[in-house]
């Protein structure tokens, strides 16, 4: 298309170029560069500001508006101005004008009445909202602007004839919408839509920070979070105060799946108006319209934009870009989505350049749509229709795959009983019947429980609402656990034991209607809970106290994955420092991330996908990014603008070892170089340290995050909360014990300045080899005989495979004490690479045999397995019966006997 073949599509523009040689010249240029604002907008509307005529600057403001709209028309015709193009000219032009009639008409009423003042006596301003497309920079060619005027305080004017703010500001307002919205000889400048202030057309025009606060709080509507989503502050001052207001309306802190109960009403309220007003070629507000594409990223945002602050976006289509960057919408989608917006977007924009008006019907006229089509480049009327179907088909599917077709979507087919048939919860002998048909053991019990919950205070308490979702949950995991028993094929699994797991976790979260509603908008994740909780009782418990956490299993994709410590080390700095100053918000996020991290990781060694050496490796890289996190952020409190701390964190124990397991504590030594700080520094290090702990040890809202210990550090408890390089160093050269020297085989630095940290690591290889091994052996003993004291067996028919002789201790000690005995001799011995590798090396050495070596590896092996059965299981001891394990207590016991009871014997 040509310029004169694009003026030949648009009769507004062909009136327009004949109407005046400026609109001629305007439409001429658009071929030549992007608008340029200065000479098209900034420089007339200045000079017509400083002639302070009103009427002057109405006739502007419409000239001004023809010629930019005839400038974005053309160069969108010929392919040249892109869709960001085309709605950022309108955005523009919509703020501007707004500003400019706004300052003309805000100086007017001061000289009447004075400058508008709160009590306190401080300036007050009107400031403009846009909402809408105006709001999220998407403007439309002929769209209307939809406003609302707040001001922050009530009070008065300070003038001679001195009336209320209301009053100044609502006649502002209205002299502000007449000189954009009254149709004159030039036309109008923007229709403007006042009908989304607080209680629409019947309320004030203005409104004050308070009165807008109180009705959102008090009279707030779900459809009004999606209106208040894409508000931006346009004029005025104090917009993070504002910012606040809106933000606290439109996001939870929780993941509000009640979002999409509220969308499927607006839905409905526009089906059933299409009905009426039949809205088949509405390519806005139709089945696979645009509304339905915004209307896609506006409930993941509202469901989700409370916890992840990357999602409070006005723009739809970065918002979808950014769900699917954060993997909540798939790139498929989110790339059809987008194609089809673009689309419907462009054809918007035809439709209303042939008139100026603002319609978003496509013609029924075959000779109108043929025009059309050949504005969007299509060859012919038959291709544009298809595409045009094509893409609304797209949107429809996604929308409906969004909120399901029922106001409870159906269950999946994979998990319905075709048989099933609505419960009468009235009478239990109908649910005892339920129970027994699903093939449960106990149904009268089954049905007991049933009836306890449902008359229980708490139940009677929960809104109408969710006791209706609840009912429906019931339902379904009836089957559920029926199905699940039956994979499984594990007798101590059975549809009872599912059944009471999953009853119990649904009236713990019955509290919260949003975990309720989650569990209703995608029952599909209701066998993969019944897995989980079959499989593992810790991982019940876990999702018990952190029902948060069933959103991760909204996104397989994520939930199954290899972790990317590289991309978490990237959202968790971001994250942190988006809430950078708010330290309880801060805390809470490190929980938020650490909890979901460990349920990932949960999900995928009950899947089987992880070895436990794998999921130690992945438990132990996810505590040093948070202990680094956290040692980060605590400085920052502490010292903003100083270079970072001389400040090492050294893990010892299976965090030192990477052996972490879940709910493992952290052994942590926290360390500091005082040759280069004073004695206040000094000070502040040790207020780090305490701070860092509080971090790690203290509960909030989110839940707990490590648990630590500090024994380790020198003199024990009753040593200094942190500890300086040169005095650690003295204490572990001249008054360590032996138990302490076996430790530090295991520790290995963490976080914090890498120089220090790098001598650590140095100087602990160093004393590693330069062990006293006069007293070595009798030492270990001593300390191991005071360890099976402290925790022996009182069950001699089961073994305790942590503590009990020939156990996980004994390899531990025995891996202690090859390091120490020889690492003067082979400092390759240093090294902390875990248990089977040193083993390893010992038999590379010779120190040991290989079979040795490999005998006690396996057993290692072994033992950890079992524990992380127990602990699975929510078991705090392994306890196995000893005929399972002899041939690992006796690969241990041999390397015991023969590396100590001779040893000894030689040195005896």
């Amino acid at each position: 298309m040509n310029l004169s073949e694009a003026l030949l599509f648009s009769r507004y523009a062909q009136r327009m170029v004949e109407a005046r040689e400026e609109y001629r010249i305007a439409w001429e240029s658009a071929p030549n560069a992007p608008l340029d604002w200065v000479h098209w907008v900034a420089r007339p509307l200045a000079e017509a500001l400083h002639r302070a005529d009103a009427e002057h600057l109405a006739m502007t403001l419409r000239q001004i508006r023809q010629k930019v709209m005839l400038y974005t028309m053309a160069r969108d015709l010929l392919g040249l101005a892109s869709l960001d193009e085309v709605c950022g000219n309108m955005c523009r032009l919509a703020e501007e004008t707004l500003l400019a009639a706004l300052t003309l008409h805000k100086t007017e009423c001061i000289a009447l009445r004075g400058f508008p003042r709160s009590e306190a006596g401080d300036a007050q301003s009107l400031i403009i909202v846009g909402m809408g497309k105006l709001g999220g920079g998407e403007l439309n060619v002929s769209s209307d602007i939809d406003l609302v005027f707040l001001y922050p305080e009530e009070g008065e004017t300070d003038g001679h004839r001195s009336q209320s703010n209301h009053e100044f500001f609502k006649r502002l307002g209205q002299k502000v919408i007449a000189t954009l919205d009254d149709v004159t000889a030039d036309g109008f400048v923007f229709r403007v839509d006042m009908r989304l202030r607080p209680y629409g057309d019947a309320a004030p025009l203005a409104v004050s920070f308070d009165g807008f606060e109180q009705y959102l709080l008090t009279q707030g509507r779900m459809w009004e979070r999606y209106a208040w989503l894409k508000a931006k502050a346009l004029t005025g001052d104090r917009h993070d105060e504002l910012e606040q207001i809106i933000r606290s309306f439109v996001y939870r802190k929780y993941l509000d799946f009640d979002a999409y109960e509220g969308l499927r009403d607006v839905r409905e309220q526009i089906r059933r108006e299409g009905e009426k007003r039949n809205f088949k070629n509405h390519i806005k507000l139709g089945s696979g319209g645009i509304r339905e594409i915004e209307f896609i990223a506006q409930a993941q945002q509202i469901v989700r934009g409370g916890r992840d602050t990357s999602l409070q976006l006005r723009g739809t289509q970065e918002a979808l870009r950014a769900l699917r960057e954060r993997k909540l919408i798939d790139a498929n989608t989110v790339d059809e989505l987008l194609e089809a917006y673009v689309f419907l977007r462009r054809l918007e924009h035809r439709l209303q350049y042939r008139e100026d008006q603002a319609t978003q019907i496509v013609p029924e006229s075959d000779i109108e749509r043929d025009v059309v089509a050949q504005s969007m480049g299509f060859d012919s009327l038959g291709a544009f229709d298809d595409a045009l179907d094509e893409k609304r088909r797209c949107v429809a599917h996604h929308f409906e795959d969004l909120l399901g077709n029922e106001s409870v979507p159906a269950f999946p087919r994979s998990v319905r009983d075709e048989e099933d048939t609505a419960f009468n919860w009235e009478t239990s002998e109908t649910l005892v019947k339920q129970f027994f048909r699903h093939g449960f053991a106990d149904p009268q019990n089954m049905t007991q429980r049933v009836v306890r919950v449902r008359e229980s205070r708490r139940f009677a308490q929960l809104p109408e609402r969710s006791r209706q979702r609840f009912d429906k949950l019931l339902e379904k995991l009836i089957s559920v656990a029926q199905q699940t028993a039956r994979a499984l094929e594990n007798k101590n699994q059975t549809p009872d034991t599912i059944f009471q797991a999953m009853l119990a976790f649904l009236e713990t979260i019955s509290r919260r209607s949003a975990y309720l509603a989650l569990l209703s908008e995608h029952m599909h994740i209701l066998p993969m809970i019944a897995q989980i909780f079959a499989a593992s009782s810790w991982a019940a418990a876990y999702l018990d106290r952190h029902p948060i956490l069933l959103d991760e299993l909204l996104m397989p994709q994520m939930l199954y994955a290899e972790p990317d410590w590289l991309a978490w080390r990237h959202e968790l700095t971001q994250t942190l420092a988006t809430h950078c100053g708010d330290t309880e918000r801060q805390m809470d996020e490190l929980r938020h991330f650490q909890h979901a991290q460990i349920f990932r990781l949960l999900a995928q060694d009950i899947a089987g996908k992880l070895t436990v050496e794998r999921l130690s490796d992945h438990l132990t890289a996810l505590a040093d990014l948070i202990l680094e996190m956290v040692l980060d952020q605590c400085w920052r409190i502490l010292a903003a603008n100083e270079p970072p701390p001389r400040f090492a964190i050294v893990g010892y124990g299976k965090l030192g070892s990477k052996e972490l397991s879940y709910g493992s504590d952290l052994d942590l030594v926290f360390l500091y170089d005082a040759r280069k700080e004073d004695e206040q520094s000094v000070k502040r290090y040790t207020r780090l340290a305490q701070r860092m702990n509080t971090w790690l040890n203290g509960a909030t809202a989110a839940g707990n995050l490590y648990a630590t210990d500090l024994r380790l550090r020198p003199d024990g408890g009753s040593g200094l909360f942190v500890s300086s390089w040169e005095g650690f160093l003295r204490y572990q050269k001249e008054s360590a014990w032996t138990f302490e020297h076996q430790a530090l085989t295991r520790a290995r630095f963490i976080a914090g300045d890498g120089e220090l940290g790098g001598a650590f690591m140095r100087e602990r290889a160093a004393i590693l080899r330069q062990c006293d091994r006069a007293s070595l052996i009798s030492d270990i003993l001593a300390m191991r005989a005071k360890m099976h004291e402290a925790h022996d067996s009182r069950d001699d028919t089961l073994f305790n495979v942590k503590q009990d002789e020939g156990g996980m201790i004994d390899i531990e000690f025995l891996v202690q004490y090859l390091v120490l005995a020889n690492a003067y001799r082979y400092p390759v011995l240093t090294r902390n690479t875990g248990n089977v590798a040193l083993l390893s090396s010992a038999a590379a050495l010779e120190l040991i045999t290989s079979q040795e070596a490999e005998n006690v590896a396996v057993a290692y092996r072994n033992y950890r397995r079992l524990q992380h059965s127990a602990q699975l299981q929510e078991q705090e001891i392994a306890l196995v019966a000893p005929e399972s394990v002899v041939a690992e207590r006796a690969a241990v016991k041999a390397l015991w006997q023969r590396l100590f009871t001779s040893g000894a014997a030689e040195k005896a």
